[in-house]
């Protein structure tokens, strides 16, 4: 083929990518429409049909996702992607479970708040109204498909997904289920629309079509979330990576330190919301980290620590100035010793990414300070970094973790994928 051949071949397969977006960019915008007005009875009933259709499909979900668990570890994906792209039939029951709380939501659509009388007579509130349509970018986790449908039909937007290609098969598996779920409530079918092709170019055309798409949600590395942001036209809700930490203080009961900070690091490492960074006040550890670095050792966590962590834990290794910026996603954890709170909050400030940090500490005083000066979405007192999550906050699910200060921060569950407009009701005042 002749260079100039291939310059047209180039140029009619971006037209063609293009145009394909666009057509699933304009039936989008017309379901989005139609979604917003549907009654909460309605989407309840859509919700619990999908929750009851992925059961039954259960056995053709697990098939598709087998087939994508043998061709990512056959292209030797890392094995963090390997275990979020992994189902199982307890996860498939969790993404049903997951359908079936947002149902039982209270559906916040037509919602008005703050309504006053003002000296004109007329009143003035706020209506809680749906973003629109919702763009979400994501890579491995099959489950953010039901997740990211639920709470995009409970809020009233319409939703366009495009799911990575190393969980291409198990997101065509749970849209079917999706699609069956929408025919059997009357709603529009293109309410929720899986794209059904991973050519990253369709990522370029969503993110740049404002007039379709009211915003963007990547949920994936953080290169991809630089990506989508630096080349967006529309606004996008975002974090970029999850450096969480957990700081042990002086006055922390031991028993409850050590069991928090092996559940925030153990309990599932390829997650946001996994602590990546362990202080500890000097003044306890020696009390803590030996017994540390122990249950660390038996679960096969490398530790990589400062020098005091070191005289303490005779397994860990140097750590290095990247290593307190790391997101390791992967059994590592930095520990490091520090001379109090104000240490502690100025490592997190420096190098924390604002998703999730924890204390624990039986004084108020020094957890009501960690509470008010630690600038993140998720700010914890005795409890596991994993716990920030929407199922666990009582969202049902999450569509993302936000790091972002406007317009949603922290989980972002139905309320952040809506909006706030003022109404004013009024009995025939002019001004």
């Amino acid at each position: 083929m002749s260079a100039s051949s291939a310059t047209k071949s180039s140029k009619s397969s971006q037209n063609a990518i293009a145009a394909y977006m666009r057509d699933r960019g304009a039936r989008a915008r017309a379901a989005a429409r139609e979604i917003a007005r549907a009654d909460t009875g309605l989407k309840n009933a859509c919700l619990f049909s999908l929750a009851r259709i992925l059961v039954e499909e259960s056995a053709a979900i697990l098939d598709a996702n087998a087939a994508d668990l043998r061709e990512a570890r056959a292209a030797k994906l890392d094995e963090a992607l390997i275990d979020r792209l992994e189902l199982n039939a307890a996860r498939v029951e969790a993404m049903a479970d997951g359908v079936r709380q947002i149902a039982n939501l209270a559906d916040p659509v037509g919602e008005i708040t703050e309504l006053k009388q003002r000296p004109s007579g007329i009143q003035v509130g706020r209506m809680r109204v749906p973003l629109g349509v919702v763009g979400i970018i994501y890579e491995s986790r099959p489950n953010v498909t039901a997740d990211a449908a639920a709470l995009c039909l409970k809020s009233g937007n319409a939703a366009i997904l495009r799911g990575g290609s190393e969980a291409l098969r198990s997101n065509l598996a749970i849209a079917q289920c999706i699609e069956r779920a929408l025919i059997e409530a009357g709603l529009p079918r293109d309410a929720v629309q899986v794209l059904d092709t991973t050519d990253r170019r369709t990522v370029t055309e969503m993110v740049a079509m404002p007039e379709y798409v009211d915003v963007i949600i990547p949920r994936g590395g953080k290169g991809l979330v630089a990506a989508v942001s630096e080349a967006a036209r529309v606004p996008v809700i975002k974090h970029l990576d999850g450096v969480c930490h957990v700081f042990i203080d002086a006055a922390a009961d031991p028993e409850k330190a050590i069991a928090v900070a092996v559940n925030a690091k153990t309990q599932r490492y390829g997650t946001c919301n996994t602590m990546e960074t362990l202080l500890v006040d000097a003044a306890i550890a020696e009390r803590v980290l030996p017994e540390l670095g122990r249950i660390y050792a038996e679960a096969g966590v490398e530790l990589r620590g400062c020098e005091r962590t070191r005289r303490l834990v005779d397994d860990a290794r140097p750590a290095t100035e990247d290593d307190w910026h790391a997101e390791y996603l992967a059994p590592v954890l930095a520990v490091k010793v520090v001379d109090g709170l104000d240490e502690a909050i100025d490592h997190i400030a420096r190098y924390g990414s604002h998703h999730t940090d924890s204390i624990v500490t039986e004084n108020y005083s020094t957890s009501r300070r960690f509470l008010r000066e630690v600038d993140s979405s998720s700010v914890m007192v005795n409890a596991s970094t994993r716990f920030a999550d929407g199922y666990e906050y009582g969202l049902g699910a999450e569509i993302g973790i936000s790091t972002d200060k406007f317009h949603a921060r922290g989980p972002v569950g139905l309320e952040g994928l809506t909006s706030l407009k003022w109404i004013v009701l009024g009995d025939g005042q002019v001004r």
